[in-house]
């Protein structure tokens, strides 16, 4: 038997003024995004941006559906938006943030599993590390370097 250690590193930032220009920019345009979000269901609105090489910035927000399994999540609706209207251009950063009516955040909230997915995938298609930015409402920023510290293991074109 082999055992094999997975280690994150993360960077915690107390206050979004300690954070560059760009990343609290980002994560301003993530928090504007919630206003956005259809959610009427959960009521848990979700706001996502992204910052692409060319100096461009996209927000997105959860869209929800009363069929569940089509709902879509903020990050995967700005990476959609950033696909469609600049494919050749890289995402080189993504800030998320959630609001939640039922009680403040004060973590961060960090995608989900197919979030994970579509994030190493799109850093995979642009060779591009893409720079992870979360926080709640409120309270610690956690940054990591690249989507891969988020789904060490994730599933790429490698197998196929």
């Amino acid at each position: 038997m082999k055992e094999i250690s997975l280690t994150t590193t993360l960077k915690v930032y107390q206050e979004t003024k300690d954070l560059s220009e760009e990343a609290q920019a980002l994560l301003q345009l993530a928090k504007a995004a919630l206003a956005d979000a259809y959610a009427p269901y959960s009521k848990f609105q979700v706001g996502a941006s992204l910052l692409l090489a060319n100096g461009k910035m996209i927000g997105g927000s959860n869209q929800e559906n009363a069929s569940y399994p089509l709902c879509l999540c903020a990050e995967r609706v700005a990476i959609a938006a950033a696909a469609s209207q600049y494919p050749k251009v890289a995402i080189t950063a993504i800030a998320v943030t959630a609001k939640n009516p039922r009680q403040a955040l004060t973590a961060p909230v960090s995608p989900c599993g197919a979030c994970r997915q579509v994030i190493c995938e799109t850093e995979q298609k642009h060779q591009q590390d893409i720079q992870i930015i979360m926080q709640g409402e409120e309270g610690e920023i956690y940054v990591l370097d690249r989507a891969k510290d988020l789904l060490p293991l994730s599933f790429d074109a490698s197998v196929l």
